[in-house]
């Protein structure tokens, strides 16, 4: 796995990065050698936040955490990684080596996990996308009370989504073609 480190607001210490290197280290077996993993660690009043995104044959896992230290906020995002991979297992058996997740779970994982839950769509709806500017977009958002509101770019004419962050500011996400990775 490929992987990379980064600090916001804080030079990261050797050893910090290579503890992070060696607790992603125990996902080795599960993605394949073409997956990356990004770690970002950034400061902001004494709270130490670590993000880790892995991206491996087009699944993308994410988890951050916060606390007043870098190394038990590392534990915590790691911890999450390993429970969305657990409670996703049966879901992923196809995109990742198969053996290699049924022998990160028993070594891993407690007699006490939770169960693997079903996803239920309960409401599908129909709507029509227009083209709109993305401030256009969260006017649009806001004015309905949603956290997040899909429509089509004006400038790209590609389906776009924005989205209310927990900081309260917001998000914009665009289709990437995979071809232009290359």
């Amino acid at each position: 796995m490929n992987v990379t480190i980064t600090g916001r607001k804080v030079n990261l210490r050797d050893s910090f990065k290579e503890l992070a290197r060696k607790k992603l280290s125990r996902f080795d077996r599960i993605f394949d050698e073409n997956a990356t993993a990004k770690i970002v660690v950034t400061v902001e009043r004494n709270r130490q936040t670590v993000e880790i995104t892995v991206h491996s044959n087009g699944m993308i896992f994410r988890g951050e955490a916060t606390d007043y230290d870098m190394n038990t906020a590392l534990d915590e995002v790691i911890s999450s990684l390993g429970r969305q991979i657990r409670k996703n297992k049966s879901r992923l058996d196809k995109q990742i080596h198969s053996a290699a997740l049924d022998q990160y779970i028993q070594q891993y994982v407690n007699a006490n996990a939770e169960p693997e839950e079903s996803y239920k769509i309960v409401r599908t709806k129909h709507f029509v996308v227009k083209p709109m500017s993305v401030d256009e977009a969260i006017l649009q958002m806001n004015m309905l009370e949603h956290q997040f509101f899909m429509f089509r770019n004006q400038d790209t004419e590609q389906i776009n989504v924005v989205y209310r962050r927990k900081a309260g500011n917001y998000g914009l996400l665009e289709p990437e073609n995979p071809a232009d990775d290359e």
